[in-house]
């Protein structure tokens, strides 16, 4: 017994809509015409993932309920197992519905609701109770969605109501070692039930999320037999022969530098493409940050879309405006150079009278920021271009970035990359050719506001901030474990206070792509007001 199913790993655009459905249609006519008994979509593949509150409006479901049908009524030849959301009876689900010859056939609704990390799920949907297994060509297929294979039950549920077969509909965000981790928990229902499955992800970018595809199938032993390449969108047809995969596509794994690169190329292009902005404008420093967002953009978007500034002070070295202008050669974006002295010189002017006796320090410094950050936005505003921040994480984290400054725009390219990543990544940009200047890479890194300034004047070695923070940001560590594993108590409570006082700054700062297992974003939700103080 032979039967073919398809996975569409698509690109869906959240509110989206006819474009959804149209996008799904064509798909299942490939996937019809290579022979394909079922078409296989992501989670929530007709109205996009997440539509966060979108899902609070009455109005939201009947419209998905009425593409949802007119959508069952253009396919023909084929059978499309389609997530959407569904309003049942004043519950709300997510759901998966299978259409065949014009028809709904039966519907399964998400038992397991995530509610942590990205996830609030809880606050939208009612969790289904109920199996569902449908029959194709003779083989019964048991539903699965995203969460429900990520604990026991749902799949058992499903094999001890018959299914030979999982399917199961992902739409399962991007972050270091992800898909190492599907496999795993996939693995795990598949020891507990024997029973072959295909996971279908979702690809693309959604303002701070990047979904990576990568959709892929094991048999009933665990292995993997085939996988989707990560970060595109792919058809593949799986074939069953007596219940189990044969092999197929085997996309190669990528190395992690490669995966975080393609995460952010995807990130800027559809934040930009679905949002309609004609282009970005980086404001270039002749540091790494915006180095590494430059290459990033034109990747994403292309030289044509991209415009660098640079914006020189009497403090901007000479190198740095070189290794700034050889990039720009290199990559052929449009450049320009703005002075800022005329500026610095006008607010000093206006501000004498009130800052007179009062030594300079920071204050001075940020204004630099700020006269940036106000060009920027006037040729963002003049051209409808968006201005792309190039603040990492190392920086966010502990406060070392101005408001309205160099966090003035509006898409934070690297807000979730560690400095020390910044420089794996622009090794990795670099791998065939010098796209940014080796200089960039291998000098001090400073904001030159203020001579002779480096970056480690105000904070301790990015080697050392980086590992506090993923200890105590991503792994929850207190500050004494963090001494404990041979980190100076002096840089702990240095970077905890750091970290803590810039909350307020940090709330204020673009949307930015999230790439590791916990951003400055949805899964970061601290107060601002605080007098928590930690364990020492």
């Amino acid at each position: 017994m032979s039967l073919k199913i398809a996975i569409a790993q698509i690109n869906a655009t959240v509110g989206d809509l006819a474009g959804n459905a149209a996008k799904i249609a064509e798909f299942a006519e490939r996937a019809r015409a290579a022979g394909a008994d079922l078409l296989l979509t992501p989670e929530l593949a007709l109205c996009g993932y997440p539509p966060e509150d979108l899902l609070l409006r009455p109005d939201f479901y009947r419209a998905c309920a009425r593409e949802l049908d007119a959508l069952a009524a253009r396919i023909a030849g084929i059978a499309v197992l389609v997530g959407h959301p569904e309003d049942c009876d004043g519950k709300r689900y997510n759901a998966a519905t299978l259409l065949a010859d014009g028809r709904q056939v039966a519907t399964y609704r998400k038992q397991r609701l995530p509610n942590y990390e990205v996830f609030d799920e809880e606050r939208y949907f009612e969790a289904g109770d109920a199996a569902c297994v449908v029959t194709v060509q003779g083989v019964r297929c048991g539903i699965n969605i995203c969460a429900d294979i990520w604990e026991e039950g749902a799949a058992e549920a499903a094999h001890a109501a018959g299914a030979e077969l999982l399917l199961v509909l992902n739409a399962s965000p991007y972050h270091l070692d992800k898909h190492e981790d599907r496999v795993a928990v996939l693995r795990e229902r598949i020891a507990a039930t024997g029973m072959p499955a295909l996971y279908a992800n979702l690809v693309g970018g959604q303002d701070e999320l990047v979904f990576d595809g990568g959709s892929f199938v094991l048999d009933g032993a665990g292995n993997e037999t085939c996988r989707l390449p990560q970060f595109a969108e792919a058809l593949e047809i799986v074939e069953l022969v007596d219940g189990q995969p044969r092999p197929g596509t085997q996309a190669p794994a990528q190395p992690l530098e490669a995966q975080v690169y393609a995460a952010l190329v995807l990130g800027v292009r559809d934040y930009l493409g679905k949002n309609g902005f004609p282009g970005a404008i980086i404001g270039l420093s002749g540091g790494i940050d915006s180095a590494l967002t430059l290459a990033v953009a034109v990747d994403a978007l292309g030289a044509d879309k991209v415009r660098a500034v640079m914006m020189p002070s009497p403090y901007t070295a000479d190198i740095s405006l070189e290794d700034s202008r050889q990039m720009v050669r290199t990559l052929g974006v449009r450049y320009d150079e703005i002075p800022i002295a005329p500026a610095m010189q006008t607010y000093d002017a206006m501000l004498a009278k009130e800052f007179a006796g009062l030594p300079s320090d920071t204050t001075e410094e940020n204004l630099q920021a700020r006269i940036r950050g106000n060009i920027l936005m006037a040729l963002s505003n003049k051209t409808g271009a968006l201005v792309l921040t190039t603040g990492n994480k190392s920086e966010m984290a502990v406060g070392y970035c101005t408001l309205y400054g160099d966090m003035a725009g509006g898409f934070a390219v690297i807000k979730d990359v560690f400095k020390t990543f910044v420089y794996r990544l622009s090794r990795w940009v670099n791998r065939e050719r010098e796209i940014i200047p080796e200089r960039i890479i291998t000098r001090p890194p400073s904001a030159e506001l203020k001579p002779g300034q480096t970056d480690q004047d105000s904070l301790p070695p990015y080697e050392v901030l980086d590992a506090i923070m993923q200890a105590y940001m991503e792994r929850d560590e207190s500050p004494r474990e963090i001494i404990a594993r041979g980190y100076a108590e002096a840089d702990v409570r240095r970077v905890v206070r750091l970290l803590r006082i810039a909350e307020y700054k940090r709330r204020q700062a673009p949307v930015g792509i999230r790439v590791t297992q916990r951003g400055f974003g949805k899964d970061w939700r601290y107060p601002i007001t605080n007098r928590y103080r930690d364990e020492f």
